[in-house]
């Protein structure tokens, strides 16, 4: 059922040519010592790991689903899944870049990046089980109690206990103002907590001993609104004192969410009846909280988003070389052969290369945002830390929807170039096509993301730190332009730079009139906003490529090849998208809802 073999090469140009990361982590004195020989071992044994174990799991995951037992409530997940989880527990994964206090390894987020997209290409179902788990622990880390991060860290750290985030309800999703669970304090200093949340992604499961759910629900004094939310964690065993497991919790799973991907992964209805919680962070805070989570789990979508498109374009560039299909317009390819490897068509070429522009171009940007993570958390300097923590906070939603939107598309070029073999499970292109589809929907939908963007991100601030950005782009506009090599990459980003600028001073403008134009322009916004980042990401790899073109290493030929394909093919969709953003609210507001 295909293969999928970790991109090590270009994961290494990234991190050592690109970015330089070692160098880059010397100015960070908790991550100073480490160097490349570590990070490429990592790198290396999580190739063997995802290849070998994960992804054979992939395409059963995906047919055998999860099955929950209506008496017990208790979720049986696919074949291999549960020992997969143990090899990865017992290799240390989980504690990767955690707190050395609780357990961890202590390595920077640069590292486990790209294990991150090993493990979403080779199993996206799989890794959510693990994934969800340490979004719960960074929110504890930075919110919970003592007590609580002493009780529950170290075994969130080590992947014996794992993690989920309780926020939608069936009545509300984005709009978390509407919730209706209850919490109601106890003598004792915990609370009862009773209510239904749906969506609920690896809610019940048997790969670990416990699940640590963390749960938004309103005190009884709770005013309305989001400002009236709370977190509470609500464990499925309630742990003793030394860690053992106590009593089973009031927190069961309902149901199981009959999907259109990720079957691997149970997505369950969670009711509550006075389940035991304790709160995290402040009364009706809770929302605050919870983002450091969602804020983690948005970053890790669009990880799902490049690891799909990664495994996709693998697949069908193998499918690619070996089909015989016609012949080639220009002449005769393959003359030996009855007839040509479809690899030789133009529009073949156009489909691979734009899913292989779009994973190297998220593995640049995904790379970026990770090391712009470990320098908010670990650079001595605060101005450093603030502009890190800035363009983190700028950067999210275009990871988030751009990589997501990337991906979807990106699979579907991919099982579109297997014709109707792609349209047939046996294969798995199809699989991925579904799978990828959530991502555009989940932690926030895309439109949530843009308007996130736009609204809160750049106008808020007046624009403040996409300047930021901004500014690193005419830096290195101004430090390559008048090299003639350079121009073909250069002129393009200057000139869409200069574009995005006035694209938002003029929405800004009608913004103060009607706040309606906004979300009229959000969406293709935001993909413009997203090929200014992967423009200048290909300009900055092609520099490399261009000075390493005649070394005799023809992974630099190819490199320069998938950025002049992204800016002759792939960029010049800004120039429709600045069009739709420009034409306003008025066209989609001015039929009436009642002639739809």
């Amino acid at each position: 059922m295909g293969q999928y073999i970790a991109p090590l090469r270009d994961m290494q140009f990234v991190l050592h040519e690109l970015f330089d990361v070692t160098t880059e982590l010397k100015a960070l004195p908790a991550h100073a010592e480490l160097d490349a020989d570590i990070i490429n071992q990592l790198l290396e044994e999580g190739g063997k790991f995802t290849s070998k174990v994960l992804f054979p799991l992939n395409h059963i995951g995906d047919r055998e689903g999860c099955r929950l037992d209506p008496v017990t409530h208790e979720v049986k997940t696919p074949t291999g899944f549960k020992e997969a989880y143990r090899q990865f527990v017992d290799a240390g994964w989980p504690a990767l870049t955690c707190d050395p206090d609780f357990g961890g390894q202590g390595l920077p987020v640069v590292v486990y990046n790209p294990l991150s997209e090993m493990l979403n290409s080779a199993n996206q179902a799989w890794y959510m089980y693990a994934g969800l788990s340490h979004g719960a622990y960074e929110c504890l880390h930075e919110h919970g109690t003592p007590e609580l991060k002493a009780l529950y860290l170290p075994k969130l750290v080590s992947g014996q206990w794992t993690g989920t985030m309780c926020l939608t309800e069936a009545h509300c999703g984005t709009d978390l103002g509407l919730l209706r669970s209850k919490a109601v304090p106890q003598a004792d200093g915990s609370y009862k907590i009773t209510g239904g949340k749906i969506f609920i992604s690896a809610g019940e499961h048997d790969m670990a001993e416990n699940i640590v759910h963390l749960v938004l629900a309103r005190l009884p004094d709770a005013p309305v609104g989001t400002k009236g939310i709370s977190l509470f964690i609500v464990p499925k065993f309630i742990p003793n004192a030394d860690g053992t497991l106590g009593a089973r919790n009031a927190i069961t799973c309902g149901a199981l969410e009959e999907k259109m991907g990720i079957h691997g992964n149970s997505t369950c209805q969670m009711n509550m009846d006075d389940a035991t919680g304790w709160l995290i962070g402040a009364p009706h805070k809770g929302l605050n909280a919870m983002f450091v989570m969602m804020n983690a789990a948005r970053l890790g979508v669009g990880m799902q988003g490049l690891g799909l498109t990664e495994v996709a374009y693998q697949n069908a560039l193998v499918y690619a070389k070996e089909r015989l299909q016609m012949r080639s317009l220009s002449g005769i390819k393959a003359p030996d052969k009855a007839a040509d490897p479809i690899i030789v068509h133009p529009d073949v070429r156009r489909m691979l290369l734009t899913a292989k522009a779009y994973a190297e171009g998220g593995r640049a940007f995904s790379t970026f945002i990770a090391l712009q993570i470990d320098r908010e958390l670990n650079h001595p300097d605060e101005a450093v830390r603030k502009d890190a923590a800035d363009l983190v906070t700028l950067l999210t939603p275009i990871v988030k929807a751009f990589m997501t939107d990337n991906g979807w598309i990106a699979t579907s070029e991919a099982m579109q170039v297997y014709g109707g073999h792609g349209y047939i499970a046996e294969w798995g292109m199809e699989q991925y096509v579904r799978d990828a589809r959530i991502n555009m929907i989940y932690e926030g939908t895309n439109t949530i993301q843009s308007l996130d963007l736009l609204g809160r991100k750049i106008l808020m601030d007046n624009g403040a730190k996409l300047k930021k950005f901004g500014a690193m782009v005419q830096a290195f506009v101004e430090e390559n332009g008048t090299d003639e090599a350079m121009s073909e990459f250069i002129t393009p980003l200057a000139d869409l730079g200069d574009k995005v600028t006035k694209l938002t001073m003029e929405i800004g403008m009608k913004a103060m009139q009607n706040q309606d134009e906004v979300g009229a322009a959000a969406v293709p916004y935001l993909r413009v906003v997203g090929h200014l980042v992967y423009s200048y990401f290909f300009a900055r790899m092609a520099k490399i490529a261009l000075a390493k073109q005649d070394s005799g290493d023809n992974f630099y030929k190819a490199k320069l090849a998938t950025a002049r394909f992204y800016f002759a093919r792939l960029l010049p969709e800004t120039a429709m998208l600045i069009r739709q953003a420009r034409s306003g609210a008025k066209s989609l507001l001015d039929l009436e809802a009642e002639l739809f």
